[in-house]
C-alpha cells in the first residue's frame, strides 16, 4: 500500500528563469509536494516520532526553492524531489511546480510541471558510482564485451573495466551443458538515473541478440546493474545491490580487481572474491 501527504501552495520569491531579468528581478514560484510513505504506524502509535513530519519536509522544499538560481523548471522540479527523498521512508514524490508569472506573449493563468520520482528514476544532481556485470557464453563474446563497453562508455562517460574471467556456466538441473562464461565488471560515475542505467543495459544486450526465452539458458550477453551507489531497492524490476552478486565469483573477482574496499552486504568485496577465486577457470587482466 502506498498512503500520500501533500503539501500545497508553498510560495516564494525566487530567482529561477532562463531569461537574466528573471534571475535579476525575481518572480512568484508555487510547489506542492505529495511524498509516499506507510503512515500506519503513525496511525497505531500517534507518534510523531513514527512518521515524517510534514513541517520538515515544507522547511526543506522552501530552502530549495529559495535556493540558488536555476535555469529551467525541470531543474528545479529534480532538486525538490531528491530532497525529499532523502528523509527515510519515502519510497516516493510527486512534486507539482507552478510558475504563474512566467514570462509569455499570450493571456494565461499557469505554467506547471509534475514530475514524480523514486529512488530508482530520481535524477542525482551529482554522479553517482554505478557498478555493471557484463557476460556471456554463445559466439565471439570477447569482441561482445568488448562492442558493449564501447557503446555504454558512450552513453555513461567513462568507465573503469576489470579483468576478464572465465568460469563454469551455471544451468538448472537437468539442463544441457553450456559453454564456460567470460565475464567481468565496469565501473562508471554517471548522472543518469538508475532506471534508464537499467534501460541501457537492456537496450545493449538486445543489440547484440540477447534473448529471454530460456531460464539460466546460453546468451550472447548480459548486462546487470550490480550496484548504483547506496540505493537499496526491492523493486522486482531491478533489486538493489543484485541480489546474487555477494554469492557469485564473476562478479565479485574482476569487481575485486577494480574497487577491493567497496562494501557489499557488510563486507568488502575482496573479501568476499577470496571466498569464491577457486571458482574462476582463467583470468586476463589486459584484453580490454
Amino acid at each position: 500500500m502506498t498512503d500520500v501527504i501533500w503539501l500545497r501552495g508553498i510560495s516564494a520569491h525566487a530567482h529561477h528563469g532562463v531569461f537574466s531579468h528573471e534571475q535579476r528581478d525575481g518572480q512568484r514560484f508555487v510547489l506542492d509536494v505529495g511524498y509516499e510513505l506507510d503512515t500506519r504506524p503513525a496511525g497505531r502509535s500517534d507518534d510523531v516520532g513514527t512518521t515524517i513530519s510534514y513541517a520538515d519536509v515544507a522547511a526543506a522544499v522552501h530552502r530549495v526553492l529559495t535556493g540558488g538560481p536555476v535555469r529551467l523548471l525541470e531543474t528545479l522540479a529534480e532538486r525538490v524531489a531528491a530532497t525529499v527523498l532523502g528523509f527515510g521512508g519515502v519510497t516516493a514524490a510527486t512534486v507539482v511546480l507552478h510558475k504563474p508569472e512566467a514570462p509569455l506573449a499570450v493571456p494565461f493563468t499557469d505554467v506547471s510541471l509534475t514530475i514524480r520520482r523514486t529512488p530508482l528514476t530520481m535524477v542525482p544532481r551529482e554522479p553517482v558510482r554505478c557498478v555493471l556485470g557484463l557476460g556471456g557464453n554463445l559466439g565471439d563474446v570477447r569482441g561482445t564485451l568488448r562492442a558493449a563497453i564501447g557503446e555504454l562508455a558512450r552513453e555513461l562517460g567513462e568507465l573503469r573495466v576489470g579483468p576478464l574471467v572465465r568460469t563454469a556456466a551455471m544451468v538448472l538441473p537437468g539442463s544441457e551443458p553450456q559453454a564456460d562464461y567470460w565475464n567481468t565488471v565496469v565501473v562508471a560515475g554517471t548522472r543518469w538515473s538508475a532506471s534508464e542505467v537499467l534501460a541501457l543495459c537492456r537496450r545493449v544486450e538486445a543489440e547484440h541478440g540477447r534473448t529471454r526465452d530460456t531460464r539460466w539458458g546460453a546468451r550472447t550477453l548480459d548486462v546487470d546493474v550490480v550496484a548504483y551507489g547506496t540505493v537499496r531497492s526491492e523493486d522486482p524490476q531491478l533489486l538493489l545491490p543484485h541480489p546474487g552478486a555477494a554469492f557469485r565469483s564473476f562478479v565479485l573477482v574482476p569487481w575485486a580487481a577494480l574497487e577491493p574496499d567497496a562494501v557489499l552486504r557488510g563486507r568488502t568485496v575482496a573479501e568476499r572474491a577470496t571466498e569464491f577465486a577457486g571458482e574462476i577457470l582463467e583470468r586476463r587482466d589486459q584484453w580490454a
